[in-house]
């Protein structure tokens, strides 16, 4: 799991609602809160060029952050959701929820697909057809995992992979199984043929057809 540290300064609550966080966004602040465990929110603002950068690594949706607020004590969570404009993408306010040492969290981490090249399946023409790119997971926040990986490297055509087939690194539990949910997350399908015309069987037909109507 991959460390990330963000700086942040506490908001008062003159510097909260829209307005106050278009003023910390002309700023190059960026809104946040911290919540959860047995503390009390605590809402603060971000520089704009460190959560940017942080945000490039896909790591950084499945680490704990470390937010160090200036006069006050480190923070320690992972982030739950992030709001961006919806036009040109820039970050406008982030949640953290709070890490309790010993206790599970939930969240969701990225998937990654292994092994495609060397399945049968692909070697015979068939295609990967996934449906997760994420999952959720349950675990403690020193067992998060980085990614979980899915072998797909033994698959014939017509072969599926389940939920229950994913081998999950020690402590990690999927949501969706704990709930009784098995689902498919991959399957490898056969290629489908492409109807293809006889041009000049086609060509043929309409000169035909013209030379009827000639008549």
């Amino acid at each position: 799991m991959s460390n990330f540290e963000l700086n942040a300064v506490a908001r008062g609550e003159e510097l909260q609602g829209k307005g106050a966080s278009r003023r910390l966004r002309k700023q190059n602040l960026i809104p946040a809160i911290i919540y959860g465990g047995n503390e009390e929110p605590v809402a603060v603002s971000l520089k704009n060029n460190e959560l940017v950068k942080a945000l490039e690594s896909e790591a950084f949706f499945s680490s704990i952050i470390t937010i160090t607020i200036e006069g006050g004590e480190d923070e320690q969570g992972i982030i739950k959701a992030l709001q961006r404009h919806p036009a040109k993408g820039f970050p406008m306010h982030a949640d953290f929820q709070r890490i309790v040492k010993g206790q599970k969290i939930s969240m969701s981490v990225p998937v990654r697909f292994e092994g495609e090249e060397e399945a049968p399946g692909a070697k015979a023409g068939g295609i990967l057809s996934t449906q997760v790119v994420d999952l959720d997971i349950n675990c403690l926040p020193s067992q998060i995992p980085e990614f979980i990986a899915i072998d797909v490297s033994a698959l014939n055509i017509g072969d599926s992979v389940h939920l229950s087939d994913i081998a999950l690194p020690e402590g990690v539990v999927l949501a969706d199984l704990e709930a009784g949910t098995d689902r498919t997350v991959a399957n490898m399908t056969a290629a489908k043929e492409e109807k293809v015309e006889d041009s000049a069987a086609e060509g043929e037909s309409e000169e035909a057809s013209e030379e009827s109507g000639d008549e």
